[in-house]
């Protein structure tokens, strides 16, 4: 059976939550979609614990947000490597200063029910098996429940994990480094949990951290000097888990029911292309790290939501195949200082030696008295410091960056536009956003929502602009000084 679809069409392998994300940025984008998972039904297992700040924020840019903060535990700090002192997110420069506490299975139905009311076709049990590209678009292998069959598609993306077989058909290297040591996590209801919202310790026998989940169960997850090797340790069990706690601790917290348990490594590696013709790749397809600082699930949604709003405006004709190029170039940066930073969390984690814990209490005492150096790492593992090269000459041209102001390519605030009025409800249309305080030069340009106001006082680095273009993703195309 083949199944045909028009020059807007898009097919996704992979309905995790980068896919799905996706999925509902091109179909507000005007694209098609399909979305192909080979598992019948969701996975009840949660690798991923936490949302950060700009993911709440690129959540709340849609509209979509408050569903995930009724259901999440709210944090307000983080952790660097597993350091005793953490980091306070509390004084970000963001209207969700904490990390979000959900376990991915509730992301993933939040995700597919945003998606699949956006109009995207999402088929579970679905494969896909081989992709040819071709002059006008690509033509998709899938096996269903009922057979065989392809699609056509102008695009494909695989959002298909790190064993990605978008990325192996397109044949991009995926270059990096194997696993030297093995982590661990095991959800259990405890009887004795520790106190706060957040518990871990490193010492010469390992390191541990706990957080609760929500439903009363709680997740450790760590690792001891006997995990550093590179061959498999064979699965984990509940009675290992609670010998590792009883070593790092000296108790086990009343450890019972156990849930899930997994074991997992430090292979480090990146794609070396993230677009290759009309195959693109986002999340743990892309990328893929030892899962230091909870920072994985949020990387790749907001690598959906850098690629969404770009594919969809190519496939619909707004703009030509050069937007692109620039997802690789904004992206791939991204990526490789996520690999660097949780290889060097790694590092710390695992420091077991006099020296080692001798790094850590002083890195950790930095982190607790220098609000400069804690502020830093918050920003970099929130990814609220992200800036992109790229300037824009309009909506969907991407510039030469000449004149630059110093706003262009950050990420934009939720600015105070007016009573009840923020810059987020005006991006809710997936649509540039052309903020005028009196600076604009009358340029015009089709499919952009126009806000004319007084300038934003409140912010001294935003009291100066006359006029800025916001990128769909929350980012600032162009930006001039008032006159």
């Amino acid at each position: 059976m083949r199944t045909a679809h028009t020059s807007r069409h898009v097919v996704i392998a992979g309905a995790g939550p980068v896919g799905l994300w996706l999925a509902a940025e091109l179909r507000l984008g005007g694209a098609e979609v399909t979305v192909l998972e080979q598992r019948p039904e969701p996975s009840p297992h949660s690798k991923a614990l936490t949302l950060h700040p700009r993911t709440l924020e690129v959540l709340a840019a849609r509209g979509a947000v408050e569903p995930f903060l009724a259901e999440g535990l709210r944090n307000p700090t983080g952790h660097f490597g597993s350091l005793d002192d953490r980091l306070d997110f509390s004084g970000l420069d963001t209207r969700y200063p904490f990390t979000l506490l959900l376990p991915q299975a509730r992301t993933e139905a939040l995700l597919e029910r945003h998606a699949r009311a956006a109009g995207a076709d999402v088929r579970r049990g679905h494969r896909l098996t081989d992709l040819a590209e071709h002059a006008s678009g690509v033509r998709v292998g899938v096996s269903g429940p009922e057979g065989a069959y392809t699609l056509d598609a102008a695009y494909v993306v695989g959002c298909d994990g790190t064993r990605s077989t978008v990325r192996a058909a397109a044949d991009i290297d995926f270059p990096g480094t194997d696993t030297t040591v093995w982590g661990w996590l095991g959800d259990v209801v405890l009887d004795e949990p520790p106190a706060g919202s957040a518990f871990s310790v490193g010492t010469s026998q390992g390191g541990l951290m706990c957080v609760p989940l929500p439903g009363g169960a709680h997740r450790f997850v760590g690792h001891t000097p006997d995990d550093q090797r590179a061959d498999w340790p064979g699965e984990f069990t509940f009675e290992e888990l609670r010998a590792n706690v009883l070593r790092i601790t000296g108790r086990d917290f009343g450890m019972r029911d156990p849930r899930w348990l997994s074991r997992f490594g430090n292979a480090a590696r990146q794609a070396a292309a993230y677009r290759a013709g009309r195959v693109l790749l986002a999340g743990d397809a892309a990328h893929m790290h030892f899962p230091a600082g909870g920072v994985g699930l949020n990387v790749g949604v907001q690598d959906a939501a850098n690629l969404g709003w770009k594919l969809a405006a190519v496939v619909r004709g707004a703009a030509d195949e050069r937007l692109l190029d620039t997802y690789h170039r904004e992206r791939h940066p991204v990526g490789a200082a996520l690999l660097a930073t949780t290889r060097a969390q790694t590092a710390l984690m695992t420091a077991y030696s006099s020296d080692g814990l001798a790094l850590r209490a002083l890195l950790s005492e930095a982190v607790a008295t220098v609000p400069a150096f804690s502020r830093k790492l918050a920003e970099g593992l929130t990814a609220l410091d992200i800036a992109y090269d790229t300037a824009y000459s309009g909506p969907y041209t991407p510039g030469d960056g000449a004149d630059r102001h110093p706003l262009t390519g950050r990420r934009a605030p939720d600015l105070p536009l007016g009573e009840d009025l923020g810059l987020y409800d005006l991006l809710r249309a997936g649509r540039p956003v052309l903020l005028d305080f009196g600076g604009h030069d009358g340029s015009t340009w089709a499919d952009v929502v126009v806000h004319q106001g007084p300038p934003v006082t409140a912010r001294p680095d935003w009291a100066g602009v006359g006029a800025a273009l916001i990128r769909p993703d929350g980012h600032v195309g162009l930006a001039r000084a008032a006159s």
